[in-house]
């Protein structure tokens, strides 16, 4: 009986997880295809509430700098900003955008999986049971990214808006404002994967946890500067509010890096060498046993005994 196309792959695999490149470009395109069904599945979901999804979505930009009940200016004296639809077919491409980004972030578990099961064969049998926790926790840890750029939209919006001019109202396009809610939740939620992407290394022997600490003071920086770019406006309170949770993840991810390294070492002495360094030997010698008696050579026909024959003096046939 001739098995499926699918088990035959399976069967194909070795214990060790290696494919030939073919096979590992056909693995990435079902990852990628599993992933983005899953997206397109809770956009479709997403589209039939849309609505309330919107207006979560404005109601830190109301409560900061919008104004209810015919008041136009806010506490501060600064006038109200106003969320405007411009076009005809705005609202609909804003009913999409929305229910796009509510697919990509809710589905975060899937294609987090989905990501981890492609790099889980380079993984040893006993390490593939780490692929749950690695869902369990990235998908909190998105959904944190995306809940801190959601907290502190009110006070991005409040800093930008102060460059208004006086007595000028702000018109702002729901659609830009979308934007740039998209932005910020998709880059504070990928930033903190940070410390699952290291460990992934780690775990799958790409990076070790000692030449991750060497690295402490430019990740330091370069994490300062990645906030100082991807907040909008740039001001120190929001940079910092991006720069220290990721710094402090980092961090945990080396501890969890260096203990992994100190278990692998524990059983392989030789598991942190590179290809090119040679593992220290045992020149020891090993003791000598006991001496065993060992058994004299066959003799040739001619030469046993009765019909040895003898030339030029010796017992041998040539």
């Amino acid at each position: 009986m001739l098995k499926s196309a699918r088990k035959q792959g399976k069967a194909d695999k070795d214990a060790e997880g290696r494919m030939p490149l073919v096979e590992h470009l056909r693995e990435l395109r079902n990852r990628l295809l599993k992933s983005v069904l899953a997206i397109l599945v809770i956009t479709i979901v997403a589209a039939f509430f849309y609505r309330d999804i919107i207006n979560f979505l404005l109601k830190p930009m109301l409560d900061s700098v919008g104004c209810t009940n015919g008041v136009v200016t806010q506490r501060n004296g600064k006038p109200c900003a106003d969320m405007t639809v411009n076009g005809l077919i705005s609202a609909f491409s804003i009913a999409l955008k929305v229910s796009l980004m509510a697919g990509a972030v809710l589905s975060a578990p899937v294609w987090l999986y989905q990501l981890w099961a492609f790099a889980a064969p380079g993984l040893h049998s006993h390490e593939k049971k780490y692929a749950r926790s690695f869902v369990a926790v990235g998908a909190p840890l998105f959904g944190a990214g995306a809940v801190l750029a959601y907290k502190i939209l009110p006070q991005t919006a409040t800093i930008l808006l102060e460059f208004t001019p006086d007595h000028a109202r702000n018109l702002l396009p729901v659609d830009d404002y979308l934007d740039l809610v998209a932005r910020m939740v998709i880059v504070f939620g990928l930033a903190f994967e940070l410390p699952l992407l290291l460990i992934l290394l780690n775990f799958t022997g790409v990076l070790t946890g000692k030449r991750l600490a060497s690295w402490w003071r430019g990740m330091v920086l370069g994490i300062t500067v990645f906030a100082a770019f991807a907040t909008p406006t740039g001001d120190p309170p929001t940079m910092l509010a991006l720069a220290l949770p990721i710094v402090a993840l980092y961090f945990l991810a080396l501890g969890i890096c260096l203990l992994n390294d100190r278990r692998r070492a524990r059983k392989d002495p030789d598991a942190g060498l590179s290809d090119d360094e040679a593992s220290e030997l045992d020149l020891t010698p090993a003791p000598i046993g006991a001496l065993e008696s060992v058994p004299a050579p066959a003799v040739l026909p001619e030469q046993a005994d009765g019909g040895r024959q003898r030339i030029n003096g010796y017992d041998d046939a040539t």
